[in-house]
């Protein structure tokens, strides 16, 4: 059995905004309330990064049109005493999007915490 940390993208839709900075403190609270109403107020919410195709350097992952907004978000959970890596995501993936009901999750990145590191 592992501990594990699990980040997963998620598609968050935001109306009537006029700027990415507005869409993107909305759409990070509205997540935060979601989960906290649900008991899980462990997991991380913060905006998600993009590559700028042309130069590479990573910006907010948002986008405004017409008064409506898509917000990247990352959620990170830890999952302890797993069976493996995608038991651990399956768990994460159960635990989030419970409280999060339709919206679009994805896995990033699986990261397991060697328990003698930490001691």
């Amino acid at each position: 059995m592992s501990d594990y940390l699990v980040a997963m993208e998620a598609a968050w839709l935001v109306r009537d905004v006029e700027s990415i900075d507005d869409a993107i403190g909305v759409a990070v609270s509205e997540a935060g309330k979601r989960l906290n109403d649900r008991d899980k107020s462990y997991v991380e919410v913060d905006v998600g990064a993009t590559g700028c195709p042309a130069c590479g350097e990573p910006f907010d992952s948002a986008f405004v049109a017409a008064g409506t907004a898509l917000v990247g978000l990352v959620l990170e959970i830890e999952i302890f005493n797993a069976d493996g890596r995608e038991h651990a995501q399956r768990i994460a993936k159960s635990e989030v999007g419970g409280a999060l009901r339709d919206v679009p999750l994805d896995v990033v990145e699986t990261i397991e915490h060697d328990v003698e590191e930490e001691s």
